[in-house]
């Protein structure tokens, strides 16, 4: 195979999976909400108060806590892991396709030196 067709295909499975097997998963509750207004554009600018009363700067809060990280770690893993085992099956790569569409107007992705960079 051509290199060329090697990334371009390994690009589409790429954000394809990014769609089905992380972006349509609980992370979609975890963006809902409002968001902060900052004039500062970094939330600098930004507070949270809690129940105790502590300001705490919108940098330094934690916007997921411990279960709703392993909620999602679980989604995440199942889905890539049903996306593997159900590859070839016709039905869904007919979802594949369809999903395809949307991912497919996504900035195409960079290839990163080791897979812990982020």
């Amino acid at each position: 195979m051509r290199k060329e067709d090697e990334e371009r295909i390994a690009a589409r499975l790429a954000k394809v999976m990014a769609m089905m097997c992380v972006r349509n998963t609980k992370l979609e509750d975890i963006h809902a909400g409002v968001v902060p207004v900052t004039k500062t554009g970094d939330y600098s600018d930004v507070v949270v108060l809690d129940a105790n009363g502590r300001k705490i700067p919108w940098p330094e809060v934690s916007h997921i806590d411990d279960a709703q990280m392993r909620d999602l770690m679980k989604e995440i893993v199942n889905r890539l892991y049903t996306f593997h085992m159900r590859f070839d099956d016709p039905e869904f790569q007919a979802r594949i396709d369809r999903w395809e569409a949307v991912a497919g107007k996504w900035d195409e992705p960079e290839l990163k030196v080791s897979s812990a960079e982020s």
